[in-house]
C-alpha cells in the first residue's frame, strides 16, 4: 500500500502473515535496540511543511527503559529548567517512533511537559526499514499484543518517575493513528491516568487473541476521561463505529468526549503526510491542550 492510499481503504487486521515471514522477527529477543533517525521509508516522501521544533530550553534524546523481559528504546524531551514535570506519553503511529513523534515530544516539552514515546514495536518489528504500509500492518502491527503494549507503557511511567523530573501522580497520553486506539485500551488498563487524547485511533477491526477486545466493546468501562479525535473522511473508522463508541462512553461517567473534524482525512496532524490538515490540527491541538489541563495533567 502507497502513502497516498492510506486511510482511504479498510486494512484486514485479522488475517496477519504468519511471523516466520516476518523478516527479522524473534520471539527470544528484541528487533530493535535503538531507535531509527529521521522519518520512517513507508511515510517518504516527506512533505515540506513538515515541522521542526528545537531544543532551545529542553532536554532531548533517546533513552533505554527497562522492561521485564530487556529494555526497549525511548525518546524524551523534557524542559531542562530544574523541577518534577507532568508525564505526557506520546504513543506512535505504525510508523514507529520516528522524527515526527520525536517533534511531538518536543511539542509537549515546550509546553512543561516531561514527554516520552517509548518504541512499541521494538520486539516484532523495525517498521522504519519497510517499504509498504500494507505489510507494516499485516506483518508487525498485527503482531504487538495489547497487554505488551500496557506493560511497556507501564514501564515508561516508571521509568518517568525514576527519573528524578517527572511528577508520575500527573500522567496523560496522547496517542496518533495506531496510538489513538493505543489510548483508549491503555485508559481502561490504568484507572490512574489523568487523561487521554486519541487521534483518529481504531475503535473496531482490530480483534484478535492477543487483542481481546476492541474499544467499541469496552467505552462504557472507561473511568479515565479520554477526548477522540476523529476525521470526517476515514475508512479505518467508520460514522457508526464513532456512533456507537459515543454511546458506550456516556453510560461510563468518566466524562469522555468524541470530536469528529468534518472533510479532514485520517492523519490530519501528521504534518508531513499529504493527509496533514494546519486548520484541524491547530484546532486539535488547543482542544489536547485544554483537555489535558482540565484533567489535572
Amino acid at each position: 500500500m502507497k502513502l497516498m492510499d492510506y486511510g482511504l481503504k479498510a486494512i484486514d487486521f485479522r488475517h496477519p502473515a504468519p511471523a516466520a515471514e516476518i523478516a527479522g522477527f524473534s520471539r527470544r529477543g528484541f528487533v530493535m535496540t535503538s531507535l531509527a533517525s529521521g522519518f520512517a521509508v513507508a511515510s517518504q516522501p516527506v512533505l515540506a511543511q513538515a515541522i521542526a521544533t528545537d531544543t532551545k530550553g529542553l532536554v532531548a534524546g533517546e533513552v533505554k527503559v527497562p522492561t521485564t523481559d530487556g529494555q526497549i528504546p525511548a525518546y524524551v524531551a523534557r524542559p531542562a529548567k530544574p523541577g518534577k514535570h507532568p508525564v505526557i506519553l506520546v504513543v506512535q503511529e505504525i510508523f514507529g517512533v520516528h522524527e515526527h513523534i520525536k517533534d511531538m515530544c518536543r511539542r509537549f516539552a515546550k509546553q512543561g511537559y516531561y514527554a516520552i514515546a517509548p518504541e512499541m514495536f521494538a520486539r516484532q518489528g523495525d517498521v522504519s526499514k519497510m517499504t509498504d504500509i500494507g505489510a507494516i500492518l499485516s506483518d508487525v502491527v498485527a503482531k504487538v499484543p495489547d497487554a505488551q503494549v500496557c506493560a511497556d507503557l507501564d514501564a515508561a511511567v516508571a521509568f518517568a518517575r525514576a527519573s528524578g523530573h517527572a511528577n508520575a501522580e500527573r500522567v496523560g497520553l496522547v496517542g496518533y493513528c495506531w496510538g489513538g486506539r493505543t489510548a483508549w485500551i491503555y485508559a481502561l488498563h490504568n484507572p490512574r491516568l489523568k487523561a487521554a487524547v486519541a487521534y483518529y485511533g481504531l475503535l473496531d477491526g482490530m480483534k484478535s487473541p492477543i487483542k481481546p477486545r476492541d474499544p467499541v466493546e469496552f467505552g462504557a468501562e472507561i473511568k479515565v476521561p479520554v477526548l477522540g479525535l476523529y476525521s470526517g473522511i476515514d475508512a479505518f473508522v467508520r460514522p457508526d463505529v464513532i456512533a456507537q463508541m459515543r454511546g458506550g462512553i456516556a453510560q461510563s461517567g468518566s466524562g469522555s468526549e468524541i470530536v469528529v473534524f468534518p472533510n479532514v482525512n485520517h492523519g490530519f496532524n501528521a504534518d508531513y503526510r499529504p493527509t496533514y490538515d494546519k486548520t484541524a490540527a491547530t484546532y486539535a491541538a488547543k482542544l489536547t491542550r485544554d483537555w489535558l489541563k482540565d484533567h489535572g495533567v
